[in-house]
């Protein structure tokens, strides 16, 4: 086995983009490796292995493969050429070459750099560009008809059914002995003999999904002055075929997707794919509708949805360029594109881009990568664009594109902080009298609210009125959130249910259990108490469980279906509701509780996001935030609506205190079953942390999720300058510990999470 990809070649800072070498033009043919190979598999292991290649077959870089590991055989990668390590009498052979397109250069260093990036093993990240096994295999295909060019004799033994099916041919296409005998009023035994005595031939067809072309020449909708310069900008990007990256910062409605869906077009008149990533698949939903409409097809999607046959057509198109544009969640990163020539990440501030288990990477991140690697542009569009995104368009690293106004001169959203001490709602109410008066009024005038609250289920805490004890998940260190409309109680970190309890195991009191805390069925129990005769829906992700059911729900509020919708982060951001005009904010402060590094950034994102989805149309929206701090920096930046001036207060505390996107951190997570085992390796990273000028290392300590699906954890905290490459401090601190089985160690660079 060959060494790892060497890291120090191949870091970057949380703020600087990454420089990866752009892709080198496509050979015109491949060419033929050395006998000895390396092939990477899709398995947590350190590096490629050696293998022989037999007589007869010819393989290159990037060709799967199936060869023996152990006593099975599992599909890889060829990587490269053998490194010779491994004696000739230990070889094993390639055991066969599979039918599939090569995987590309770029993707392949792609998966190294990410890899080394992430401390993640390369067979780790393989796996993600290797999502559907079942793509590498040959093509199924069927037996179709059609009538022979040379019958001969056979014309002679012409019967009446006969001459039925030779007549559904004459002007039509070859077809199965099914089809053609239900067409012609035969039995398909009818057609099999006409092949067998020459009056039919037989051919054999690939059966594949047809996915239709979205037209890239079909002329779009008017655009405004701002927008037309903005797009005609981001054409010229992907005319140039080179590399770029430009951020595309628009207020809500001002027809962010119009101005990239300009770029989209260019693209696929050049004969090039597209990647547009979306954060949420609730989003997907209005965003294909809108892109059907300007495209004339549908773009591919691909979230976790899709079956597993749509999953394999998909991917297989892909990467033999028969899908021209991909929208999809993060995962939509590793597929395999072959003439790929514009990535769009659409609410690039989004936090759903990180992945936080398994390979942890963050999507907007890595997006960039993949663009420089096949020298592409790449754009990343917000209206509360990230703080990293900002930095690198001072920087002059990014390029920005402004749109300041809504398209067709609507107003923003007017917003109102209600202070919760001076309002606060009736004992056992969560809706402030503003609230409530607000509602009436929006009710009474035919339009549409929106209750907003990040919170699912009916309650986040249910305690014994007896003895104070709460209901907890027995494997997290997390409270059992009561879902009343499923009858259950849910842990929302590792999905553990149970029914509603009745007695308390703690106390033995019965029925003293009480909701403490409001969640969005509480809300709506209380919407309705309110306004019976009201229309009401929630929008989350329990009440609609997929891409189809938050379709039919976005459809059903456009169409004035809905009075109040209730919703959590789904309902936020990419809808465009025209007759919404009042938005309520039910717990504004949720979000800045707990000192999270970007609570105050998230939580200004989050809510300028969701007040934007009131007054789109013609009719003027509002919105109403309660809050208990309404002096607070992000409520006082919402209601001023100065966001230049809160992004400039909040860099500049982050560079005070040395915080990305001016330091850089990284996060070590040591978990396992065995809490003693835990602590001793914690013990151990201590006594061997970095000693480097300007490095510090906090921990370990226990982590705010101690105890995570049966696993106790414990937290580090490396903290750096942001010129510090992590890569080759982490990767000589963890050389020297040990980890016993049952321990896992987990690095995450650049953390968003520090549960």
């Amino acid at each position: 086995m060959a060494s790892g990809p060497d890291v120090r070649a191949t870091t970057i800072s949380s703020v600087s983009p990454p420089q990866p070498q752009a892709e080198a033009a496509a050979p015109t043919c491949l060419e033929s490796v050395e006998n000895i190979i390396r092939v990477l598999l899709p398995l947590p292991l350190a590096d490629a292995y050696d293998y022989r290649v037999p007589d007869g077959m010819a393989v290159s870089p990037g060709h799967f493969v199936v060869v023996p590991l152990g006593k099975r055989e599992t599909v890889g990668v060829v990587w490269g050429t053998g490194t010779g390590e491994v004696a000739p009498e230990k070889l094993r052979d390639v055991a066969q070459l599979l039918p599939a397109p090569p995987m590309a250069d770029a993707l392949r260093r792609f998966v190294d750099w990410v890899s080394a990036y992430t401390l993640s093993p390369p067979g780790a990240v393989l796996r993600m560009a290797m999502s559907v096994p079942s793509a590498l295999e040959a093509p199924r295909t069927e037996t179709i008809y059609r009538p022979a060019p040379s019958p001969g004799d056979a014309a002679l033994k012409l019967t009446a059914a006969r001459r039925r099916v030779l007549e559904a041919l004459r002007d039509g296409p070859a077809m199965p002995a099914a089809e053609l005998a239900h067409l012609a009023g035969v039995g398909a035994s009818v057609v099999k003999t006409m092949a067998q005595i020459g009056l039919l031939e037989t051919v054999e067809r690939m059966l594949r999904r047809n996915f239709p072309r979205p037209d890239g020449e079909r002329p779009g909708p008017a655009l405004s002055a701002e927008q037309q310069a903005a797009a005609q900008a981001l054409v010229e990007k992907v005319r140039a075929d080179v590399f770029s990256a430009t951020l595309l910062d628009g207020v809500p409605g001002a027809g962010k997707t119009e101005v990239y869906f300009e770029a989209i077009a260019a693209a696929l008149a050049a004969g090039r794919q597209v990647l547009v990533l979306l954060p949420e698949i609730a989003l997907t939903a209005q965003w294909l509708r809108r892109f059907e409409d300007r495209f004339g097809a549908p773009p591919a999607a691909w979230h976790s949805g899709l079956t597993g046959l749509e999953r394999r057509e998909t991917w297989r198109a892909i990467a033999e360029c028969r899908v021209g544009v991909v929208v999809g969640a993060r995962s939509a990163l590793f597929l395999p594109f072959a003439r790929l020539g514009l990535i769009v990440v659409d609410e690039e501030h989004d936090g759903s881009f990180k992945q936080d288990e398994g390979v942890t990477y963050n999507a907007r991140d890595m997006a960039v990568v993949r663009a420089r690697l096949v020298a592409a542009p790449i754009v990343l569009a917000s209206a509360t664009p990230s703080l990293e995104s900002v930095v690198n368009v001072t920087a002059g690293r990014y390029r920005a594109l402004h749109l300041p106004g809504r398209h067709g001169g609507q107003q923003l959203a007017r917003l109102t902080a209600v202070d919760l001490r001076r309002d606060s709602p009736p004992r056992g109410r969560w809706l402030s009298p503003p609230v409530v008066e607000a509602m009436r009024q929006t009710l009474a005038a035919g339009e549409q609210t929106l209750l907003f609250l990040n919170r699912r289920g009916y309650a986040p805490l249910t305690l014994c009125r007896a003895c104070g004890h709460g209901l907890e998940c027995p494997q997290c260190s997390a409270w059992l959130v009561e879902h009343r409309f499923r009858r259950t109680l849910v842990c929302h970190h590792c999905g553990h249910t149970e029914p509603p309890a009745h007695a308390c195991k703690h106390c033995g009191a019965a029925d003293q259990f009480v909701a403490c805390g409001p969640g969005v069925e509480r809300l709506a129990e209380e919407a309705l108490e309110l306004f019976p005769e009201a229309r009401l829906e929630l929008f989350t992700s329990d009440s609609l469980m997929n891409r189809d059911e938050a379709s039919a729900a976005v459809e059903r509020m456009i169409g004035g279906e809905i009075d109040i919708l209730i919703g959590t982060q789904m309902a936020a951001k990419g809808h465009h509701f025209p007759s919404l005009t009042l938005v309520a904010v039910v717990d504004a402060d949720l979000g800045l509780n707990g000192g999270d590094l970007r609570a105050a950034e998230r939580t200004f994102q989050l809510l300028y996001q969701v007040a934007g989805r009131a007054g789109r149309e013609d009719r003027p929206g509002r919105a109403l935030v309660q809050t208990h701090m309404p002096e607070h920096p992000v409520m006082q930046a919402l209601v001023s609506g100065d966001r230049d001036r809160f992004v400039a207060a909040e860099l500049a505390d982050r560079a005070a205190a040395g915080m990305p996107p001016y330091g850089r951190l990284a996060a070590l997570i040591v978990s396992g079953p065995d809490p003693a085992a835990v602590d001793g390796v914690c013990a151990a990273l201590a006594r061997r942390a970095p000693q480097q000028p300007g490095v510090t290392v906090l921990g370990p300590s226990t982590a705010p999720l101690a105890l995570l699906r049966g696993r106790h954890r414990r937290r580090f905290l490396l903290k750096a300058p942001r010129e510090t490459a992590l890569q080759p401090l982490l990767h000589g601190w963890l050389a020297r510990i040990g980890l016993p089985g049952s321990v896992r160690l987990q690095v995450d660079v650049d953390p968003y999470s520090f549960l």
